[in-house]
């Protein structure tokens, strides 16, 4: 049946940032079809709720790693211990860990998010999580996959991957350029970055069985300020932010054999506005 094909019964899959707001909803669409998330996040507390809920919800062995994926050492050994653990290799990677700056705010002063007041530390700091993060995953979880013979990888890109923000939508009426707050170039960067990743692991590991895949998704609604929120809608054709949810059905189409023929591939979910 068609809908077999979107099961991925048993499997375990690491899910990076997993406690985070999309984390979280990327590992209930891994358990609704039958996979095993595996919670990797630096919160103990938010992971464990995670799993918590997961385990309520779904009545599977959801598990937590809590780990710095920025440290290889520790990183390799909790691929180590998930396989030992499990009795077999991870299946499944999504990399979606990030790092959403936040600066002081003082508007006396070039805010700390515009390109020539940006911190050289927050840019590694950034990078080393949302794309050096995803390499060591990749490098890791993927060789196990490889070995396996069997596996996919998702990198959660954005649609900020595919197109430049638009920051007329940050600006604040009545204040000089030099004073309105940006879009960090570090999203942008890690975004677009991770497209590429993808496109190169697509074809180093194929003749392996190993797919992978990016996901580009819009802004999710989460209580954002009425003003901000009218101005981004304007750009997008459906009128609309994503809700939490809406990005699950994707997940489980990327990790399953439903899309047995993809790979390399950017599945693009914005509502439209990469094309208007």
């Amino acid at each position: 049946m068609m809908l077999e094909k979107f099961s991925i019964r048993g499997e375990l899959v690491a899910i990076t940032g997993g406690a985070g707001l999309l984390g979280a909803m990327h590992a209930e669409a891994v358990a609704e079809v039958g996979g095993i998330p595996i919670i990797l996040d630096i919160s103990e507390k938010k992971a464990q709720a995670v799993v918590d809920g997961i385990q309520d919800k779904y009545s599977c062995a959801a598990q937590k790693h809590i780990v710095d994926i920025t440290c290889e050492n520790d990183l390799k050994n909790v691929v180590e211990k998930i396989a030992t653990d499990g009795g077999k290799p991870v299946y499944g990677l999504i990399n979606n860990a990030s790092i959403d700056p936040k600066f002081d705010k003082d508007e006396s002063k070039t805010p700390k998010s515009r390109l020539e007041e940006f911190p050289l530390a927050q840019w590694n700091l950034e990078l080393a999580v949302g794309l050096t993060g995803a390499f060591l995953c990749i490098k890791h979880f993927g060789a196990e996959m490889a070995r396996a013979r069997k596996g996919v990888i998702v990198n959660i890109s954005s649609d900020l991957g595919i197109i430049s923000p638009d920051q007329r939508i940050y600006r604040k009426p009545g204040h000089p350029d030099d004073l309105q707050d940006v879009k960090p170039v570090t999203y942008s960067a890690i975004k677009h970055g991770l497209i590429g990743l993808t496109k190169y692991v697509a074809t180093y590991w194929a003749d392996k069985g190993v797919r992978c895949n990016a996901l580009a998704p819009g802004g999710v609604y989460n209580e954002h300020p009425d003003e901000f929120l009218k101005q981004l809608t304007n750009l997008i054709p459906l009128g609309r932010m994503a809700s939490r949810d809406e990005y699950q059905s994707a997940i489980q189409f990327l990790m399953s054999d439903a899309s047995s023929y993809m790979n390399g591939a950017v599945l693009v979910m914005d509502g439209g506005r990469s094309v208007w």
